[in-house]
């Protein structure tokens, strides 16, 4: 458990998820003028806590491990798909679940029928995207600063 507390990398990318999350909740507050306390446990939203988990991480990893270090070489490996894939295919599948409802309402309109709705927000915009990678950018570097 002690080497679980005092792993650096590990700290950054939990903080990197949590504090994501935990902003979701304030933003789309200001913009809804609702809270929505599901968002803490949803994909999707402002800003990106996948984003921010992977930057967070590989950033660590480079910190601390060294950037020429075969770690932090996997990192930004796997940071790349991760960011791809926030932005770009969950995205569109988000996209195509929203014109999929559309159409299911457009076609069923005033018959009472009981179908699940597919869940539309399951992947980020290019903005939400940025900001969760230079969310976890600020948390890793921030985290190297309190603990060299």
């Amino acid at each position: 458990m002690r080497d679980l507390v005092n792993n650096q990398v590990l700290v950054a990318a939990l903080l990197g998820w949590i504090i994501a999350q935990t902003l979701k909740l304030p933003i789309y507050y200001l913009k809804y003028k609702r809270w929505n306390w599901a968002l803490w446990f949803a994909a999707g939203g402002m800003p990106s806590s996948h984003s921010s988990l992977i930057s967070a991480t590989t950033l660590a990893c480079g910190l601390y491990e060294g950037f020429g270090s075969p770690v932090f070489a996997l990192a930004f490996a796997v940071a790349m798909v991760i960011l791809y894939d926030a932005a770009g295919v969950r995205r569109q599948a988000g996209l195509h679940a929203q014109r999929i409802n559309h159409l299911i309402e457009e076609i069923f309109s005033g018959h009472p029928i009981t179908q699940d709705r597919l869940k539309e927000v399951l992947g980020h915009t290019p903005r939400e995207v940025l900001v969760g990678m230079l969310l976890g950018i600020v948390i890793a570097i921030f985290l190297k600063f309190i603990w060299p």
